[in-house]
């Protein structure tokens, strides 16, 4: 992964190609700016870095918003971050009083003072300092005062969509579109969590799941159903289905999420794991009873083995 380099603790060299930005997600409009880095960067043997914020911004920004989900955790983030190639992820508590430097101070005080930079990479859109006042005439004019040079990234669109990191969590967690997130993200949306014990029920009708506990409760969890999914244990990837939601046939009222791994009979309890979410099959519904869903989830196993066959999981490099 990205060495992950908290901002007391960076040490400052101007011969650095840096951007700026909370990422979350990484998604496609973010890599077009981050493999600019990395490409300048490996043009003048520099140290390549993204600069990033926890908790989130608009956290603290808009206290209202405090209950935002991410599509990333830090730790996630410097893994995608590592496969791209990017030396090291800053990270800077965002609290009150940082939110409150102006963007002047922002790249005088952090930027150039404390981490050092010699190529600044922007978006066409990136607004930053205390009421956003910070736009990439801020960063061309202190670049000129401090002697770094800026670069502009156009606004990146996939189809007739625009990414954003917004976008990306409607769909997953509003509409369960598993497809439209994987192609904004470039690779399927995660989850790493634990396996934790449960009532056992699956096992008894023939398919036993694994209870997942999300390692970061403030990850997004895409809407109810029931998805193919790939499975990633030990380092080794499988397949299988994920149900999310109450189990309704059982009167469940607890929200579980529920993952069936396909040809494994292992003991994971305990173990981290992470699921790799492809496609939604169906909406979460209520049986008459047993066998009805036992038929079901043969229909599903049989759906999301026919979904796998035709795609390959996201494997970490």
């Amino acid at each position: 992964m990205a060495d992950i380099v908290f901002l007391k603790d960076v040490k400052r060299d101007t011969n650095t190609v840096l951007t700026v930005g909370t990422f979350d997600g990484v998604h496609a409009g973010h890599k077009v700016l981050i493999k600019r880095v990395i490409k300048l960067a490996q043009e003048v043997d520099a140290r390549s870095v993204v600069v990033t914020f926890d908790p989130h911004p608009r956290e603290i920004i808009e206290p209202g918003d405090a209950g935002i989900k991410l599509l990333s955790s830090l730790q996630e983030r410097s893994e995608l971050l590592a496969d791209l190639g990017v030396d090291q992820m800053v990270v800077i508590p965002f609290d009150r009083d940082f939110s409150l430097l102006t963007s002047e101070q922002f790249v005088k005080e952090i930027i150039w003072e404390k981490i050092g930079v010699s190529q600044f990479v922007i978006g066409y859109d990136h607004q930053f300092g205390r009421d956003r006042e910070g736009t990439i005439d801020t960063v061309q004019r202190l670049g000129k005062k401090f002697g770094f040079t800026s670069f502009v990234v156009s606004k990146q669109e996939v189809g007739d969509k625009t990414v954003s990191s917004t976008a990306i969590r409607k769909a997953i967690q509003g509409e369960g579109d598993m497809r439209l997130a994987a192609s904004f993200l470039e690779r399927f949306y995660i989850l790493n969590g634990t396996v934790v014990h449960g009532d056992k029920r699956g096992k008894t009708i023939g398919y036993p799941t694994a209870n997942i506990q999300p390692e970061n409760e403030k990850k997004v969890t895409p809407k109810k159903g029931v998805y193919a999914v790939y499975v990633r244990v030990e380092e080794k990837y499988h397949s299988g289905m994920m149900n999310i939601g109450q189990r309704p046939t059982f009167e469940g009222d607890v929200y579980t999420l529920e993952v069936h791994i396909f040809d494994f009979n292992e003991d994971i309890y305990g173990k981290d794991i992470q699921v790799q979410f492809v496609e939604r099959i169906r909406d979460e519904v209520a049986f008459s009873g047993i066998e009805e869903l036992k038929s079901q989830l043969k229909k599903d196993e049989t759906e999301a083995r026919k979904i796998l066959n035709n795609h390959s999981p996201n494997i970490a490099k």
